[in-house]
């Protein structure tokens, strides 16, 4: 079990004023950053750096503000990302901690990059269009491929079968 210092850092004071001024909102030690609309919760972990940190809960307590429980497409995801950081950067200031422009592009950039990594066509190399949480589809050669549904895993491309017609 991980144990938060008490000591007079920037975080300790700002998780319990976090708590204080959210009270609907339960913040838990995890294993990372994450909110969780089922049970109201925000998690972190405490073993990093106290900016880090801080970046980390003030953007998962903004999904938490905005209601952000599910999305339907990859880009959906990207906005929601997006509206999650910009509202961060807001709060921060009331505690404190300046999000930086550069800061916010970075964390966006590895979704932009996992979004270009699940819709890049594995036959052509066009990007394609998403079809459904799990498929695209490639307007140039017809191609549909699977992706996973995680947004934190590895962008894997799976092609579908094609049926072999008789020459």
């Amino acid at each position: 079990m991980v144990v938060m210092s008490t000591s007079s850092s920037k975080l300790p004071k700002l998780i319990k004023q976090l708590k204080h001024d959210y009270p609907t909102f339960s913040f838990q030690i995890g294993v990372s950053e994450r909110w969780s609309p089922r049970s109201a919760t925000i998690t972190f972990n405490p073993v990093q750096s106290t900016r880090a940190l801080a970046y980390g809960v003030l953007h998962e307590l903004a999904h938490a503000l905005l209601q952000h429980h599910t999305y339907k497409t990859d880009f959906e995801l990207v906005k929601l990302e997006a509206k999650a950081w910009q509202l961060a950067a807001e709060i921060g200031k009331k505690y404190g901690f300046k999000i930086s422009g550069d800061h916010i592009q970075n964390c966006l950039d590895t979704y932009r990059d996992w979004l270009h990594g699940r819709s890049n066509c594995p036959r052509c190399g066009l990007q394609g269009l998403q079809k459904n949480s799990y498929s695209y589809k490639c307007p140039n050669c017809q191609n549909v491929w699977f992706v996973t549904s995680g947004h934190l895993a590895r962008p894997y491309r799976r092609r579908q079968a094609t049926k072999k017609h008789p020459a």
